[in-house]
């Protein structure tokens, strides 16, 4: 199984009470003179916010934040999140968000964060490079580089990368060792799939060689594989292999939900029985098609599980003053409050009602239900 997609790198934003001003921004550096056409996204942007209410303090906050992914690269966004005066969250996106925005309201604008980081699937990129004559000879050298990340954060796993050069006289017995070390680099990400590229003679030597459980994940990629771009190994690969791709949770999660969908189980879908079941802490994955539109609204109140379709639905519980705020950042803090989890899964895949659904820690009956092999685990 694939490492679980939480939410609980969001919890900063729960902590303060806001109001918080939400940024999504272009940064990238593929442009000419990107400095400026940042400093010219920012200046309209910060105008916009201060049309919202924000003050000083907080703009300031933002600003010394926005653009401190200089370091970073190519194309890519930054969300940045500020409440109370101060920085609350800076995140990178792996891509440009559809259009720069700023949102200053009670809660925070998470969503969009979130659906870029979706599906986040393991994997491990390797690349093999033969130096020499133009056939495979004695007189040459395979040079191997490996890296586990996740895609589409584009985020690697911490340390140095895997880094062999080998003698293309030792190549197929050294093979068998370096096969046993991608071996063990891929368990520890617990990586969906092997990614690998270069040249075609030294990479399947390494293929045949690798331990079979692991050859049974291996993807081929095509294209120039420059190792040294300060960027994940095989970035560009990975978007035409993975993307629409479910990660390995994601699809468990999907055969999770039809198997109890089936028969009855603890699962839920269509956004009133799914609301009432943030309600009672009871969602353990919510299953999304696509995220809430802008027009679509919910009720809430100070608690995370205090979310509901009408106002009147809030004044029953005792909540004395709630706010209509917009679906997607409702349904985002209940997650986090509760410490559940999200995916988007492609409609084509699992068409839902009204486009969402949820599997249920518990059934209403209080049954005990068991799905078998894949049954919804939790990781840490």
């Amino acid at each position: 199984m694939g490492v679980v997609m939480r939410l609980s790198f969001l919890e900063p934003l729960y902590v303060e009470s806001g109001p918080f001003a939400s940024v999504y921004l272009d940064t990238s550096r593929d442009v000419e003179h990107p400095d400026r056409a940042l400093a010219r996204r920012w200046h309209r942007l910060r105008a916009d916010l201060a049309r919202q209410g924000a003050d000083a303090a907080l703009l300031g906050a933002l600003e010394d934040a926005v653009g401190s992914d200089a370091g970073v690269p190519g194309s890519h966004g930054q969300a940045v999140f500020a409440a109370g005066g101060a920085l609350v969250l800076d995140g990178e996106l792996p891509r440009p968000p559809a259009r720069d925005s700023a949102v200053y309201g009670p809660l925070p604008d998470a969503m969009p964060l979130v659906a870029q980081h979706l599906p986040e699937i393991p994997y491990l990129a390797v690349v093999v490079h033969y130096g020499g004559p133009p056939t495979a000879t004695a007189h040459g050298w395979v040079t191997m580089e490996a890296e586990a990340g996740s895609w589409p954060a584009s985020s690697v796993e911490p340390g140095p990368r895997l880094h062999h050069h080998v003698r293309v006289s030792d190549w197929h017995h050294s093979s068998v060792r370096l096969g046993h070390a991608l071996d063990d680099r891929a368990r520890r990400a617990h990586a969906d799939l092997v990614v690998v590229a270069g040249d075609e003679w030294a990479g399947n030597v390494l293929v045949r060689r690798l331990p079979h459980a692991l050859r049974d994940k291996v993807v081929r990629a095509r294209g120039p594989t420059p190792t040294d771009t300060g960027r994940a190994l095989l970035e560009p690969q990975l978007r035409t292999l993975l993307q629409g791709r479910l990660a390995g949770h994601d699809r468990d999660l999907v055969n999770v939900f039809i198997g109890r969908r089936a028969l009855g189980g603890p699962a839920t879908e269509g956004l009133a029985d799914t609301v009432a079941a943030l309600q009672r802490g009871q969602v353990e994955a919510l299953l999304l098609n696509r995220p809430p539109p802008p027009s679509l609204r919910l009720w809430t109140g100070p608690r995370a599980t205090e979310v509901a379709l009408a106002e009147a639905d809030l004044h029953a519980f005792g909540v004395r003053a709630p706010h209509e705020e917009p679906a997607d950042e409702a349904l985002v803090r209940a997650l986090v409050g509760t410490r559940a989890e999200l995916t988007v899964v492609p409609e084509a895949v699992l068409p839902l009602d009204g486009g969402v659904g949820a599997l249920l820690r518990y059934s209403d009956s209080g049954r005990i239900w068991y799905d078998g092999p894949a049954s919804l685990t939790r990781r840490g």
